[in-house]
């Protein structure tokens, strides 16, 4: 099992320190979590390539038997947008064959739950959020609404939801809880990057920090997409790919007047060192991003010295944790959450609140 724990080792959480486990408003107690059974790895259980085998399995059943009331297509080409149709207004056989297999896949969510509330840090967990890319269907949403029942059923302490942004969105807004709030007086936006094994993102983040200063209210405004999995890049073409996304964003935010603060928060898989290095778990990137002698921030500060007059601070932090920041303004009054995204992998991390805060509609 791989752990990144909370030390005096990792971090202070100064605004010059990546992968910090001291932040401004939580200590992160863990992330990167990798457990495994007589199965395998936990998170292989639980990815989307899972799901859509779980769904195949199921199919496969029916047609031995008769027609599959899914069709031709693989499962692995259905759309999750099909899915949820399916679901909604599809023929009867075709949706309880997808409703049974999100049950089924409910109860593996579930028994991923229970697993990693046996670790140190995940034992008096009260909320844990989900993200990742199956997240971001209904289909995801009753899987996890399954596995939220399962658990409440049993008795089990823990509220299990669906992260409250898109999980494109909350693996950039999740940046702005990375640096403490000072760094954006007079500041209306941040640029935010979330690098993944298919996909890069960059986007403009606004704060909003005038209607909610606790950020509750941060929105992306711009989003670039750029899928690095379907042109096989090298690292040095990916980085120099991302900088340009970064750039026109910049433009951008100068066209519609938005002041950028010089501050560039980027989410990566993986183990980050405090100086920005990747020690572990970047092996679904395009070439060595773990390479002693690759920074990925500061490689971008290079292309980017400045925002404005600015100099550009770059910081970064593994991509499970900047996911699981965005959640932060809702959970305010929970002591203990967590987060897991089910992707490629589980990205995960385990979340200490500092400074909490009544519930909502209650008062001391």
């Amino acid at each position: 099992m791989v752990v990144v724990r909370a030390s005096k080792t990792h971090g202070s959480g100064g605004p010059a320190v990546h992968g910090a486990l001291e932040l401004p408003a939580v200590t992160v107690d863990s992330y990167n979590i990798e457990i495994k059974d007589a199965e395998g790895f936990l998170g292989d259980q639980v990815s989307g390539r899972a799901f859509r085998a779980m769904l195949d399995d199921a199919r496969k059943a029916i047609a031995a038997h008769g027609t599959d009331p899914l069709g031709e297509e693989p499962s692995s080409e259905i759309s999750k947008k099909t899915l949820d149709k399916i679901i909604a207004e599809g023929d009867p056989k075709a949706a309880s064959i997808v409703i049974g297999t999100i049950s089924e896949f409910g109860e593996k969510l579930a028994n991923v739950v229970r697993r990693f509330r046996r670790q140190k840090d995940w034992r008096e967990v009260q909320a844990i959020v989900v993200g990742g890319g199956l997240r971001q269907s209904r289909t995801g949403e009753l899987i996890i609404g399954r596995a939220a029942t399962l658990l409440q059923g049993e008795g089990v302490p823990v509220d299990v939801m669906p992260i409250a942004h898109h999980p494109d969105k909350a693996g950039l807004i999740g940046a702005i809880h990375l640096v403490p709030r000072w760094m954006f007086e007079g500041f209306d936006a941040i640029l935010a990057v979330d690098v993944g094994g298919s996909n890069i993102r960059c986007g403009i983040v606004l704060l909003n920090g005038k209607k909610a200063p606790d950020l509750s209210q941060a929105k992306v405004d711009q989003l670039k997409l750029w899928r690095h999995a379907n042109d096989g890049p090298s690292r040095d073409e990916a980085v120099k790919r991302m900088t340009d996304m970064l750039k026109s964003l910049i433009k951008a935010a100068e066209r519609d007047k938005y002041k950028l603060a010089p501050v560039i928060g980027i989410g990566c898989p993986g183990v980050i060192t405090e100086n920005g290095m990747i020690e572990k778990g970047g092996q679904n990137l395009p070439g060595n991003w773990e390479s002693n002698r690759f920074n990925l921030p500061e490689a971008v500060q290079t292309e980017i010295p400045k925002i404005a007059e600015h100099e550009t601070y770059v910081v970064m932090h593994n991509d499970a944790v900047i996911q699981g920041l965005s959640q932060l303004p809702f959970l305010r009054h929970v002591e203990k959450w967590g987060v897991l995204t089910m992707g490629t992998g589980l990205g995960n991390a385990v979340f200490t609140t500092k400074d909490l805060e009544e519930p909502a509609g209650q008062s001391s």
